[in-house]
């Protein structure tokens, strides 16, 4: 229906309707499905980086806890510890879709939901009629302006999810945008996590390993939180310390925390080690921004003796100021980068490289990067190249079971194709 009225009305009036017409959609499943997330409590967690794995460690946490647990990521879907591949592309789905999985989980009688919320989801009202009782912010960097336009939208539409004022509130206190978003009351508590000396949840201790990190809270100035995560790199610091807070602020015991966390060891698509035997270290992560991009390859040049070794691109039909950005990033960091199409989507694949390659040229990255557009002929050059003691990254599609190449969807499993390159 919304592509038919795309179709067929001018673009002004589609404006002052689809906004109706998405609230109407949403009404009309919650009443098909009968409301099913009314009787859960439920943890939405929104932010431009590091949703997926915060829920990863809150989901962890809560079975740890006992409680029987439903996830909703952009990289799976968990019912009572039974977990499915998200194939749809999409971090929330239609509200159709997205109330039968609820009602799913209902019959499967989970009593704590974990959902990643987006802001487009928050302004298409897609998360209508689900309860919050817990909205956690990870951080707020550039992403989808194609869509909001500028970043004060990006952020208002974020704010969507706390101004319905759930019970509970959990706010990085070092992102920049931590002053916006603190304007918003929870209707019981509000906490702050980061090693801001105000953080509420202060990261007092952060060891950094090749495969873990060591990690030591301090929560209201006197509760001590210590857990070793097995997902390494700082930004996994937040993620973890985001679901911890959360955890302490729903009353879950300090053990409970710590066990949970400690019981995640991976996220799928996220720095997701490939191992065949081979001498070098390879990984895949889902990173898509400039800020994902800088943390991942600022993570991994910590933990490389050698040479760090990027296949990277960047989506199509989506925000395109990014791009040259992305593109200075991966000069900075990255000893030898290969340029390459991620997902392409109606927009010509060439054009899309160009624009990272302006950033690779600004930042005097031309002599170390080369322009490769099939996907798994760069991945197969960067790891022809690799020698024992490098890392090589390749960013973009993570976990995603398929890609869209000029508008047609394709087969693609990125950490299989990395595998079966190795092993031949």
């Amino acid at each position: 229906m919304k592509q038919l009225l795309k179709k067929i009305l001018p673009r002004g009036i589609l404006r002052q309707l689809i906004n109706p017409y998405h609230w109407l959609e949403a009404l009309a499943a919650n009443i098909r499905y009968g409301f099913p997330a009314r009787h859960m409590y439920v943890v939405m967690i929104t932010g431009t980086n590091g949703k997926t794995t915060t829920a990863s460690f809150m989901g962890s946490i809560l079975k740890e806890a006992g409680h029987r647990v439903g996830v909703c990521s952009t990289a799976y879907f968990e019912i009572a510890g039974e977990r499915i591949a998200n194939d749809l592309n999409f971090t929330v789905t239609n509200p159709f879709k997205l109330q039968s999985l609820l009602a799913e989980m209902k019959r499967a009688k989970i009593d704590h939901l974990v959902l990643e919320v987006t802001s487009h989801a928050l302004l298409q009202h897609r998360v209508w009629g689900i309860p919050c009782d817990v909205a956690i912010m990870t951080n707020l960097s550039q992403d989808h302006l194609d869509y909001h336009g500028s970043m004060d939208n990006y952020a208002a539409a974020k704010a969507k999810l706390f101004s319905r004022q759930p019970r509970l509130i959990v706010l990085n206190r070092d992102d920049e945008w931590f002053d916006y978003f603190n304007q918003f009351s929870a209707a019981e508590q509000k906490m702050s996590f980061g090693v801001h000396n105000e953080a509420d949840a202060r990261i007092a201790h952060a060891h950094l390993h090749k495969d873990s990190s060591d990690v030591e809270l301090e929560i209201d100035n006197q509760t001590e939180v210590k857990f070793t995560t097995k997902l390494p790199g700082k930004f996994n610091v937040y993620n973890a310390t985001a679901a911890a807070t959360a955890a302490y602020l729903m009353h879950i015991d300090i053990h409970q925390i710590e066990q949970g966390i400690e019981a995640l060891p991976s996220v799928p698509g996220r720095l997701e080690r490939v191992a065949a035997g081979q001498p070098f270290e390879v990984f895949v992560d889902y990173a898509h921004t400039p800020d994902a991009l800088e943390n991942v390859l600022e993570t991994l040049k910590h933990l490389t003796k050698n040479r760090l070794i990027l296949v990277f691109g960047a989506t199509g039909d989506r925000d395109k100021a990014k791009r040259p950005i992305m593109g200075e990033i991966a000069t900075r960091l990255a000893d030898r980068i290969f340029v390459t199409d991620d997902e392409t989507y109606t927009e010509d694949g060439a054009s899309i490289r160009t624009m990272l390659m302006e950033g690779v040229k600004t930042a005097g990255g031309i002599a170390k990067t080369e322009e490769i557009a099939d996907r798994k002929e760069a991945i197969e050059k960067a790891l022809s190249i690799a020698r024992r003691n490098d890392t090589v990254v390749v960013t973009g599609i993570g976990h995603e079971q398929y890609r869209i190449m000029g508008g047609v969807r394709e087969p693609w499993n990125e950490v299989k194709i990395i595998r079966d390159l190795l092993e031949k």
